[in-house]
């Protein structure tokens, strides 16, 4: 960066002042980390199960919540944690949320029995809510707008590093030390990202440039609950019934459209909301958050499919199934920085377009892909997918931040790491149902290996259609979201 950029510049009050190059690196070597450990926690801890079930004397539905606790805590509070950013200070609640997550994983380490550790998971997960609402929301307070693209792409590099690093360092940590292990190796990369935050980020605006009378925070307490409760009834919805919706599964879907009403009615008639109704009115910003969603649905597919097609249709062994996995997160890693560069480049709506378009051919290819041509037969169709995720990812992220005013970062950044969770969830459900009916077999692992095969084809059919309603949806906006109510 350009040294003469770390020259104080006066600013109108309410707006961020010009990022100190100075501080750049080591303030994005913090929000770096604090975008690993989360995408971190949740991958390495599914690896532990196995053990965790024989290590407690658990049967695997009470196991299973070492992972949803994570789950269901970050997902639920991820948009108060960034709204409350807004209110009280981001450079304060990241530290907080830091801290917490420190103490937590210390704790998930040391738990004696199974009920502490799912507890201390959920705190765990609360911390890694904030990590995430504030990360993106810091980056306009540390690069010059110009770079954004760059670091936005770095970010998404961390995040699938987190992802791709889990499943092999936790494999690992259990055959070595224990599972024990798997939760302390965290301890000393939290606290690196603490120092780094505590040392390099900018300090917080002044309580008066956060909104409030009087320069007193509000938080919406009232809309925090209905959105935590309608959020989480959701999650439980389509997790625990594992895609298939009964009684439990069905009241649960219903308990979450009514929060979601009373969420928005509530909202509507709050002097200060947590999600201004206005925000939405943007149609730029909707389309984007609706295009999040509708691809991460989309990635999960290979999540959720390859396994069973590497391993029943191409019978490739356990350790070949976890290598061939493992690609779709390295791809994501290499490919996020050049795409943060494109995006500075050429724009965010060009390289979103490009980005989707990729995704559709890669989801298209699936769908032809022959189980004569193997492992590459696969592998190719889902690196082009995964580089035209990464593309999107990046530009979708800048494009929404990019002008987001600064007393507003927090709580869009919430949204916006919202719907990519929420298509995340959502895709487990609906692509795992698509393709348990499309084999015809109730025990997938049973499943003919052509059978396997045809179901493939059919979930990213479904997949490819999804990829295409995002397309038009990116086509359709004519300009960045604004996201200035």
């Amino acid at each position: 960066m350009n040294p003469a950029a770390s020259a104080t510049t006066t600013t109108a009050p309410g707006t961020a002042p010009a990022p100190a190059a100075t501080s750049a690196r080591p303030a994005l070597a913090a929000l770096s980390l604090s975008m690993l450990l989360p995408s971190l926690g949740i991958s390495i801890a599914n690896v532990a199960l196995p053990t965790l079930a024989g290590a407690f004397s658990a049967p695997f539905a009470a196991v299973q919540w070492v992972v949803l606790a994570f789950l269901l805590a970050t997902t639920t509070t991820i948009v108060g944690a960034g709204r409350l950013g807004d209110l009280v200070g981001r450079r304060r609640l990241l530290l907080g949320g830091i801290l917490l997550f420190t103490a937590a994983s210390l704790l998930c380490g040391t738990a004696p029995v199974l009920w502490v550790l799912i507890a201390a998971r959920a705190a765990q997960g609360l911390g890694a809510a904030v990590m995430m609402a504030l990360t993106m929301a810091f980056v306009g307070e540390t690069v010059s707008k110009e770079r954004t693209g760059r670091a936005m792409g770095l970010l998404g590099t961390m995040s699938a590093v987190g992802t791709a690093l889990g499943p092999s360092l936790g494999g690992l940590l259990i055959a070595g030390p224990g599972w024990r292990a798997v939760f302390l190796a965290m301890v000393p990369l939290a606290g690196l990202a603490l120092l780094l935050a505590h040392r390099h980020l900018p300090p917080d605006r002044p309580a008066a440039h956060r909104g409030g009378a009087s320069g007193r925070p509000r938080p919406d307490l009232a809309g925090t609950l209905l959105l935590a409760l309608a959020l989480a009834a959701y999650a439980l919805a389509v997790t625990v019934g594992r895609s298939r919706f009964g009684t439990l599964g069905l009241g649960l879907l219903g308990a979450a459209g009514l929060g979601a009403v009373l969420f928005v009615l509530v909202e509507r008639r709050s002097a200060a909301p947590l999600v201004r109704p206005a925000l939405f009115r943007d149609g730029a910003l909707s389309a984007s958050l609706a295009m999040s969603a509708l691809v991460s649905t989309v990635m999960m597919a290979t999540l959720v499919v390859g396994p069973f097609y590497l391993s029943r249709s191409l019978g490739l062994p356990a350790a070949g199934v976890g290598l061939v996995m493992s690609v779709g997160p390295l791809v994501t890693a290499v490919t996020g920085v050049p795409a943060g560069r494109i995006v500075d480049r050429i724009g965010t709506r060009r390289t979103t377009a490009a980005g989707l378009v990729a995704v559709t051919a890669g989801c298209l290819a699936l769908c032809a892909a022959p189980t004569g041509l193997g492992t590459p037969g696969y592998l190719v169709p889902v690196v082009l997918l995964t580089v035209g995720y990464a593309m999107f990812q990046t530009a979708n992220n800048t494009g929404v931040m990019a002008d987001v005013p600064p007393d507003r970062r927090g709580v869009v950044s919430g949204v916006l790491n919202l719907s990519r969770n929420l298509g995340l969830i959502t895709g487990t459900a609906v692509m795992g149902a698509v393709f348990a009916a499309a084999t015809g077999s109730g025990d997938l692992t049973a499943a003919r290996p052509a059978a396997v095969a045809a179901a493939l084809h059919t979930t990213f059919a479904v997949a490819a259609g999804l990829a295409v309603v995002a397309l038009a949806l990116a086509l359709a906006t004519g300009r960045a979201p604004t996201a200035r109510t």
